[in-house]
């Protein structure tokens, strides 16, 4: 499948899908799914979970071919976090 070009500023893809997670989302969530993936069609607002970013975003894309997927990691505010521990002393 061809890549989809992207309808939204990185901006606006962020803050639509940050919107929908706390709006829609966030609410409907228990504790158990503290650090699992949501997967989030920022154009429909449907959304998919799980543990992993593939398994949910490829169960989004089932769903909606064209999802403009974001991607929140439940209790975090971030998904993936390079570098090193910030707790760490120099």
């Amino acid at each position: 499948m061809a890549a989809q070009k992207p309808q939204y500023s990185k901006q606006e893809f962020a803050w639509l899908g940050d919107e929908i997670y706390q709006r829609d989302i966030y609410p409907q969530l228990k504790k158990k799914n503290q650090g699992k993936i949501v997967a989030i069609d920022i154009t429909t607002g449907a959304w998919e979970i799980n543990d992993d970013e593939i398994s949910a975003c490829n169960r989004l894309e089932e769903r909606y071919p064209n999802a403009q997927i974001w991607i929140v990691k439940v209790g975090s505010k971030f998904v993936r976090r390079f570098g090193t521990n910030r707790s760490q002393k120099w």
